[in-house]
């Protein structure tokens, strides 16, 4: 009888319903196949063993034989510490427990060979091992053994209750005598054999305990290609069924609104990049599916005039088209851009924001409804049951990050047929970063600037070039120039030693007096009507000098100006850093960014600081960024089933996710359905784990 992988944890050998508890509350492992999913973190190679007169300070782990030949209990602040005098041929040392003392003295026989295992502690002149990993010799011997030994995750509270590193290696040996080690396997003959992968039973062996390194390695590629092939092949097909099932309007003709422009009002060439773009939209509103589209640009690499001109396609073809974003700054940023094109093409456009009056409200409800308003620019305004089109056949949706699923969701019901969906972000998204998380969207992306654009010089300077700084900020304004200033804090805290925004307002203030310089300043706590007030007077060129939180970091055009100061830059992102440092860099003139930061620097600010000045490449910089904080932290939660992964890392495995996703791709090319003989393990594979979400929670 085979064993079934989803019996409860609680009726293998050596666990029970206490230890089981444990297990589901601190490593969520509920069932058989939980636990055989519970990779290691890392190995140690118990092959050797240390003599106590060769241990040195800086020894980490090891392994020694030896006996116990007392024990004494020793009072401390709370209660008493149990400790064990251990010895072997060449001296002795001591084995301490904080917890669990009567279990100890009852269960270790002293004068008896043991193996210890463990961390080594200097105090106190000795040798000593805390709540030591202990083995009676002649168990040692006999057991189940490889020459590296499997380290796995654990908790405080699981070492507290004595689940220890070795208890988990004898509930794994366990599970692997009862299921007799042999595994479904999940993956076609046809791929195992192309790509040389060992089977699924040898590589969950030898992943938990593993003969050697060549095995080790070999179990390890077997399962982060398996883990993410199916992640991609469940991408992949959710993109195939939205084409095929979910039919959007077909756009089938280029007519004036698009010629004309092109033509006669284009303000500038369209880099190849954009032009490449504009085709694969083009492809996509003129089939029978709708779009589902992924746009990725730097800053200031053209993202707005592509998205512009796939609402003339929109127009053309009789639709409307709206674009949402998530701030009411960069709304108008956006209709400010688009109102002139407009005015030039006789096209009817307006925006809707939460400022809107009612008066405004009902206008634009009426002219929706009727037809007779075109294109529609707003922010989450757009969404509510009020906003009425006659025909909207395109939405766009700018940062689309910031807006949840179900908020987007809802402008697919503003027609009868969901409009076509494109979606922008200026972030951009390491490739493989994007493969997991958009793979089921089609990803365009422009990576070229516009030819003009000066690449804006960074530099990084600490608190003592400050003079120096401020010398250079009036030269600028001399010139006619606008300067940017942005801090990471409101108000003071106690516990970081930064600038904040309100001091450093007044010293600027102080270095920079009236009547001869004028200062805006512009923060998250403003009611937005100063807040707006205060950036219209930078936009006009009122005041020379912007000072504010990272409000600013998105939504701001802002030509004149050409530098940009961070203060305390080792406190912001890498991708925070790039976005604001696009605030400059917008017209004809040389750009600064000047990166302000103190001497006391982590490893990490420096790398950054140094990415920062070193490159202006989006794609680059996001790369880094990946590398530091990790794929959840750039998502953030709503992306959250990359983090799921229980073995791969799509940051050190790029080169396998891209394999994973090219043979997911090549046999659902051949096999939409997955109904040919040789794919029939991998449906079969692929519906168990979207039954079991527990086990491999991105599938869905």
């Amino acid at each position: 009888m085979s064993v079934n992988l989803q019996t409860p944890i609680d009726y293998l050998k050596g666990v029970g319903p206490n230890r089981a508890d444990l297990l589901r509350s601190e490593l969520g492992i509920h069932t058989y196949q939980d636990l055989i999913n519970l990779f290691p973190n890392r190995y140690l190679d118990r092959t050797k063993y240390f003599k106590i007169s060769q241990l040195q300070r800086n020894t980490a782990e090891v392994q020694i034989i030896g006996k116990i030949i007392s024990f004494k209990e020793v009072p401390q602040k709370r209660g008493k510490r149990l400790v064990g005098t251990f010895e072997d041929d060449t001296g002795r040392m001591e084995l301490v427990w904080f917890r669990g003392q009567k279990w100890i003295r009852d269960s270790i026989k002293t004068n008896t060979p043991y193996v210890v295992f463990g961390k080594i502690n200097w105090f106190n002149g000795k040798f000593s091992m805390p709540h030591p990993d202990l083995e009676l010799l002649e168990d040692h011997k006999q057991n189940l053994r490889s020459s590296m030994q499997a380290i796995y995750p654990s908790t405080e509270k699981l070492s507290n209750k004595g689940i220890t590193n070795r208890v988990m290696t004898k509930i794994m040996q366990s599970l692997f005598l009862e299921t007799k080690g042999r595994f479904k396997e999940t993956l076609s003959e046809n791929l195992t054999s192309e790509l040389k992968l060992i089977s699924k039973s040898d590589a969950l062996f030898n992943i938990h305990f593993p003969k050697n390194q060549d095995l080790l390695s070999r179990s390890e590629f077997r399962l982060k290609f398996e883990e993410l092939f199916y992640i991609q092949l469940q991408l992949i097909l959710k993109n195939l069924i939205h084409k095929s099932k979910i039919k959007g309007f077909p756009f089938e003709s280029v007519g004036d609104y698009f010629n004309n422009f092109y033509k006669d009002y284009l303000p500038f060439n369209l880099t190849n990049a954009q032009k490449r773009v504009l085709k694969e939209i083009r492809q996509d509103l003129g089939s029978n599916a709708q779009m589902n589209r992924l746009l990725q640009g730097d800053v200031g690499s053209g993202k707005t005039i592509v998205a512009f001109m796939s609402m003339l396609m929109a127009l053309d073809n009789g639709f409307q088209s709206c674009l949402m974003a998530p701030t009411e700054i960069l709304s108008v940023q956006h209709y400010n851009g688009l109102i002139e094109w407009s005015k030039k093409l006789n096209i009817r456009i307006s925006i809707l924001t939460g400022s809107s009056t009612t008066l405004e409200r009902r206008k634009i409800h009426e002219s929706l409804e009727n037809g007779e308003l075109q294109i529609l620019i707003g922010t989450h305004a757009l969404l509510e049951e009020k906003v009425k089109f006659k025909n909207l056949g395109l939405a766009i949706i700018d940062e689309q990050h910031r807006f949840g699923v179900a908020q987007r969701s809802k402008l697919w019901k503003k027609n009868t047929s969901p409009p076509h969906i494109l979606v922008m972000t200026a972030t951009p998204i390491p490739r493989t970063l994007a493969m997991s998380v958009y793979g089921d969207l089609d990803i365009s992306i422009i990576d070229e600037l516009p030819p003009g654009r000066q690449t804006i010089k960074t530099v990084h300077r600490y608190d003592k070039n400050r003079l120096k700084v401020l010398r250079f900020m009036r030269d600028e304004i001399d010139k006619g120039r606008q300067v940017y200033i942005v801090y990471p804090l409101i108000q003071e805290s106690e516990n970081l030693d930064y600038k904040d925004l309100m001091d450093g307002y007044e010293s600027i203030v102080r270095d920079f007096p009236q009547p001869k310089y004028q200062i805006s300043i512009v923060h998250g706590k403003m009611k937005p009507a100063d807040k707006d007030y205060e950036m219209q007077r930078f936009v006009k060129g009122e005041t020379q000098i912007m000072v504010a939180t990272t409000v600013i970091e998105v939504g701001v055009n802002v030509p004149n100006a050409s530098v940009m100061i961070i203060e305390s830059a080792e406190r912001f992102g890498l991708s925070q850093l790039h976005q604001l440092r696009g605030r400059v860099g917008r017209g004809a003139e040389q750009s600064y960014c000047i990166l302000m930061s103190g001497f006391k620097l982590s490893q990490d600010s420096k790398i950054r600081l140094e990415t920062m000045t070193r490159t202006s490449d989006g794609f680059e910089i996001a790369e880094v960024d990946l590398r530091l904080r990790g794929p959840g932290d750039i998502m953030g939660t709503q992306q959250s089933g990359i983090l799921n992964l229980k073995i791969a890392n799509i940051i050190k495995d790029k080169d396998i996710l891209q394999s994973a996703r090219f043979y997911a791709k090549r046999i659902l090319t051949h096999d939409p359905s997955l109904n040919q003989i040789e794919n029939k393990i991998i449906l079969e594979t692929y519906r168990q784990l979207s039954k079991y979400k527990n086990i491999w929670n991105y599938i869905s």
